[in-house]
């Protein structure tokens, strides 16, 4: 028998690394080591993932979660080589493989849970530049632009409530709607929009050629309040306010 290659006894190390309960270690190999590499390949993405959800591995337990990393660990392939994305992987592979859900013991609010804690690291991570400090005066005047560090979510799911004294079994009647932002002191800040406040954030988004009164007038003929009293003055307030905790900027 020919002796196999170095890429043969590689993927042979590999398949054992990831599946160890249904693959072998390669032949010529020391078991022991091979033991050795395999609890340090696992414990060491456990620990690099743990770090970023512990809700999620509160509300699993030990045994659940170590199940759950195994599954990902067996059967999902990054696209990144980079540690400090990995946590992104995991949340994209849980929202990818719906038959992990089904095939486990899963709460079914363990997708949103796991992003919603992701939300948070990827904020603290983010490259993005706060927006510059603008003329509250000109909010009406000027289009408006929501910053790259402000991030308006919308959940099925009471994730910011969600822990090992609160599982619940169904989605809320409403969406949860969020806004995560990461302030000047890089502290990352949730908060809880109305449905209003939020679909003006989307508003923006999606219409960055309106400016601010525009915005409210489009948001008043949707809610079906045009005409009604205070509604641009309340919605005002609402801008300047998220002007000045810099969640939303005037373009120039």
């Amino acid at each position: 028998m020919a002796k196999p290659t170095l890429y043969q006894q590689q993927d042979t190390l590999t398949r054992y690394l990831r599946d160890p309960e249904h693959c072998a270690p390669p032949a010529e190999m020391d078991v022991a080591r091979a033991q050795v590499y395999r609890d340090l390949v696992f414990s060491n993405l456990s620990s690099l993932l743990r770090g970023t959800f512990p809700v999620l591995v509160k509300v699993l337990g030990d045994d659940h979660w170590r199940a759950l990393v195994r599954i990902f660990l067996r059967d999902y392939r990054a696209q990144t080589p980079k540690f400090g994305e990995v946590a992104q992987e995991f949340v994209e592979f849980l929202a990818s493989e719906p038959q992990v859900l089904c095939d486990g013991p899963w709460p079914p609010f363990m997708v949103e849970l796991a992003h919603y804690e992701w939300v948070e690291m990827a904020l603290q991570q983010s490259d993005a530049e706060p927006l510059p400090t603008g003329d509250a005066a000109l909010l009406l005047d000027r289009p408006l632009q929501v910053s790259p560090l402000a991030w308006p979510l919308a959940y099925g799911w009471p994730v910011q409530r969600v822990g090992p004294d609160y599982r619940p079994d169904t989605p809320s009647v409403q969406p949860t709607l969020l806004l995560v932002h990461r302030a000047e002191d890089w502290g990352v800040r949730f908060s809880e929009l109305s449905p209003l406040a939020w679909r003006l954030l989307q508003r923006i988004e999606a219409f960055p050629q309106l400016n601010g009164r525009a915005q409210l007038e489009g948001l008043a003929v949707e809610a079906e309040m045009v005409g009604a009293p205070d509604f641009i003055d309340n919605g005002l307030a609402l801008l300047r306010q998220m002007h000045g905790e810099g969640v939303i900027g005037i373009v120039a």
